[in-house]
């Protein structure tokens, strides 16, 4: 007789067969900690997981009534083939074993199906089950996309991109909540924002909403979609006495049909990831988890974000040159990540290499990272989003961005060193006094905002935004040298003589028609190592072809550095 296994044994067992994370969270805690199942009893569904943790005060995990955590599949990619699931308020007993390691052992849950006030089943999204959500933030501006993970008849768990968290506040009220099951079914009505947290290690937050303003016809729908939600879940889990065929809510027709093909192609590009850039990409949803703490409890998690100028740092010394076309890697994310990131990698670079003070190049670092993470708190219905083309009355809002990071770091009694305080207070001012917020000029700038200054305008220039096309490095450096008393001379012939105007990073197009990223130069400042990736005879094609020295013959002489935008069918 073949021994019957409980639901939640079932679900845990299928995510262990793939590559998976298992993340313990707790609301008063900014980290999630990674942890080990080293025991899952089959028959009793006992479980055991092994964490290691240096802090002391681990028992805050534990706190509110029971142990809470996420698990989520890593598969190919964190974008698509991602299975997740999270259990919470479940009794735990902690064991020390080691200086930093730590047991805790639970009993899991038997029904799959959580109950909200004893009563509504709440049915999460497993084992495949896809329907895809646009949350309408502020009516008709801004719309987050997302994926359904848990469904009940009083609300629903969405699942979206990191990024876009920081459109949404506890208790904020929400226009529009549309659901897009597979089949073309749709579901639309109001909410309310319950909570927002992080969801695992991969760049997500799940957003709980409790629907509002709900009429009979549509919670008669909402009861037909989640019996039909709790169906398909307990036939792809093999519940006895459950229906034996899938529900045909959740058969894909043409139009996701479509979707997912796009998707298994974007699969393929995160399957390339090397290791640094797995690293580097974690720095930018680090910064982006602190934000949400930052803005959703006016809470700084200080930890976090010297985690990000130690993982920098780290990198440089790792492997300089790798982690310069890196940098690069981050031009598909958020404007003020990619920027922040970016600019803290080159100031990080720059000051090793002048052998600046360790604990001085820490604090200049930690300092870029915060400055531009002013803009992303001042998202608001004035402001819905910093993606679209500023308006001037949208300019004038930013324009607040310091003051606004100003006001949360007081708020939250976090005081930043003179040297972090001097990167975020000045990195907007100009040597002229043509900078904001303050109009400083000359000897009211430190050396150190002056060289940041130089790398803050370069990065700009060479990135589209706000409608102005981006610049080749040798145009960029032209104009900023051209803006007469504005920026350090001197600080701008360093930057040029250190990454050429052919930087790493940088997209080259050859003679023989190929199209290359640069991955290192030679001392002349010309490409040494390039990956080419496209031959314009073939448009529909891309290819992935690493070349060093000699061999950059085969694909002809450089004419120029183009912009990777007019690529956009084109990834590393």
């Amino acid at each position: 007789m073949a021994h019957y296994a409980s639901p939640t044994i079932t679900l845990i067992r299928s995510l262990q067969k793939h590559a998976h994370v298992l993340s313990l969270y707790t609301k008063d805690m900014p980290y999630t900690l990674k942890a080990d199942i080293i025991d899952l009893s089959f028959d009793t569904g006992r479980m055991i997981v092994e964490v290691e943790y240096t802090g002391t005060n681990i028992e805050h995990y534990l706190a509110d009534g029971g142990l809470n955590f996420d698990i989520e599949t890593l598969k190919d990619s964190p974008v698509t083939g991602r299975e997740t699931c999270s259990f919470s308020n479940i009794p735990a007993k902690l064991y020390k074993t080691d200086s930093m390691m730590y047991q805790l052992e639970f009993q899991l849950p038997e029904n799959i199906f959580s109950n909200v006030n004893n009563e509504l089943a709440r049915i999460p999204f497993v084992l495949g089950m896809q329907t895809r959500a646009r949350i309408e933030v502020f009516q008709h501006e801004l719309n987050v996309p997302g994926k359904l993970r848990e469904l009940s008849v009083e609300g629903c768990t969405i699942e979206v991109d990191l990024v876009e968290s920081v459109a949404f506040n506890a208790g904020q009220e929400i226009p529009g909540i549309t659901l897009e099951f597979p089949n073309g079914d749709s579901f639309f009505t109001e909410g309310k924002v319950q909570h927002i947290r992080p969801f695992g290690n991969q760049g997500f937050a799940v957003v709980n909403l409790q629907f509002i303003n709900l009429t009979s016809s549509k919670t008669h729908a909402l009861f037909h979609y989640v019996n039909e939600a709790q169906r398909e879940a307990s036939y792809r889990l093999g519940i006895r006495n459950s229906m034996t065929h899938p529900s045909a809510l959740f058969i894909p027709g043409l139009n996701e049909k479509r979707i997912l093909q796009r998707e298994a192609r974007e699969k393929e590009k995160h399957a390339r990831q090397i290791p640094m850039e797995r690293d580097i990409m974690k720095v930018a949803h680090q910064l982006q988890i602190g934000l949400m703490y930052m803005k959703s409890r006016r809470q700084f998690p200080v930890d976090i974000f010297y985690d990000c100028v130690d993982t920098l740092l780290c990198l440089i010394e790792q492997d300089r040159k790798t982690f310069l076309y890196i940098l690069s890697l981050l031009r598909d994310k958020p404007e003020w990540v990619r920027h922040a990131v970016q600019v803290a990698g080159k100031l990080a670079d720059m000051l090793l290499l002048r052998h600046s003070p360790a604990s001085e190049v820490r604090e200049a670092v930690l300092g870029a990272l915060l400055h531009t993470m002013g803009k992303p708190l001042l998202v608001s219905s004035s402001l819905p989003s910093l993606k679209i083309n500023m308006s001037p009355a949208h300019k004038a809002i930013l324009r607040g961005h310091v003051a606004e990071l100003f006001k949360v770091l007081r708020e939250s009694d976090w005081e930043p060193s003179p040297v972090c305080l001097d990167v975020i207070e000045n990195a907007n001012e100009r040597l002229d006094g043509t900078g904001y917020p303050a109009g400083k000029q000359g000897k009211q700038l430190s050396g150190l905002v002056q060289l940041f200054s130089v790398i803050k305008a370069i990065n700009k220039l060479q990135h589209t935004r706000n409608g102005m096309q981006a610049r080749a490095p040798l145009d960029a450096y032209r104009q900023i040298n051209d803006t007469g008393k504005a920026y350090n001379k001197a600080a701008l012939i360093e930057y040029i003589q250190l990454y050429s105007s052919n930087p790493i990073g940088s997209l080259a197009k050859y003679t023989g028609g190929f199209l290359a990223w640069i991955m290192d130069i030679d001392d002349r400042g010309m490409p040494a190592k390039v990956q080419v990736v496209k031959d314009l005879r073939f448009p529909c094609s891309n290819i992935s072809s690493i070349i060093s020295h000699s061999d950059l013959m085969q694909i002809g002489k450089m004419e120029k550095i183009i912009n990777p935008a007019d690529y956009e069918f084109m990834s590393m």
